[in-house]
């Protein structure tokens, strides 16, 4: 049974308000740590436009941006509901990002090897697993062999992947973890989508974040705050998950009526343009009442600036 002391604040909470400390580190490093495959040392936190928290995103979307010992950046972000383009959108942070810290002038050997790690609250495509590595490599066209780069380092020739130059993105999928938590990685995933930490967690970074994680070391405040944030989150799902699912009950319908009317195959293919129409409908109007900025709904719903304003009306 979970006691109330072993109640551990979600980690996107912890991202937002406590792991940008460095007396903190130690819980983000163990993270990274396991889910990178090698150790990580942040040596600072790096603040930018692309990851300041901004109004519009203060539910949906927590993100931090830290530079480790060998220079590399890592990006980890947690996203709470669906977005359209998503995939497009973090391939923008990390150009982003590798623009941002290389100065004008720097030869492109200062370019910086960066890691995306998302962590996913929502379904993101179709596929069995819970998480997932991208890598760009060269593979021959004919021979199947993987290219190997020669780079020159501190007067040197060495050997280099192209996967150890380019990005490497992680699509942590949450909700499709079902599994017993044996090792570091599934304590960690254990924690991401049920919140407990065993006892004795063998994940590095488990055992601090043991320590100052727990919900009732927060001051009232902090806690009051960060229980807003926790409805907020959990309203904005209800309300995305209910309007989706009228959307799509509406699209069987009016492709049903219309199927009648003109033919089976026509009326399908009505029905959903104008059950999906509908349905994004629905969740800009909703969205609109929660105060969501018109941006947003238009990144969630695929509607335009001008059908969003129509529905204020």
């Amino acid at each position: 049974m979970v006691q109330l002391k072993d109640r551990y604040i979600r980690f996107d909470w912890a991202i937002k308000r406590l792991l940008r400390q460095k007396a903190n580190f130690g819980v983000l490093e163990g993270f990274l740590t396991v889910f990178i495959g090698e150790e990580v040392k942040i040596v600072e936190i790096l603040e930018s436009e692309g990851n300041q928290q901004r109004e519009d995103d203060k539910f949906n979307r927590v993100d931090i941006k830290a530079k480790n010992s060998k220079g590399e950046i890592i990006i980890v972000e947690i996203q709470n509901t669906s977005e359209l383009y998503y995939l497009e959108r973090i391939l923008y942070g990390v150009a982003k990002a590798i623009t941002e810290h290389i100065n004008l002038g720097d030869t492109y050997r200062e370019v910086k090897k960066v890691y995306s790690i998302s962590i996913l609250y929502f379904d993101l495509g179709r596929g069995s697993d819970y998480l997932y590595v991208g890598q760009n490599n060269f593979v021959g066209v004919h021979t199947k062999d993987h290219l190997i780069i020669s780079a020159k380092e501190e007067g040197a020739i060495v050997q280099k992947y192209p996967s150890e130059i380019f990005p490497t993105y992680y699509l942590v999928r949450v909700n499709n973890f079902n599994e017993v938590a044996k090792s570091p990685l599934e304590e960690w995933m254990q924690y991401l989508k049920n919140g407990v930490i065993s006892e004795h967690p063998k994940a590095p970074g488990l055992s601090e974040a043991r320590q100052k994680l727990q919900y009732y070391s927060m001051t009232d405040a902090e806690r009051y705050a960060y229980d807003e944030h926790i409805n907020a989150v959990m309203i904005q799902n209800d309300v995305l998950g209910n309007a989706r699912q009228e959307g799509l009950e509406e699209g069987r319908a009016e492709g049903r009526a219309e199927g009648r009317a003109e033919g089976r195959a026509e009326g399908r293919a009505v029905g959903r343009a104008e059950g999906e129409l509908s349905k994004s409908q629905e969740i800009a109007r909703n969205l609109l009442g929660l105060g969501m900025p018109v941006p947003q709904i238009m990144q969630a719903t695929g509607l335009t600036q001008k059908q969003i304003e129509q529905l204020e009306k």
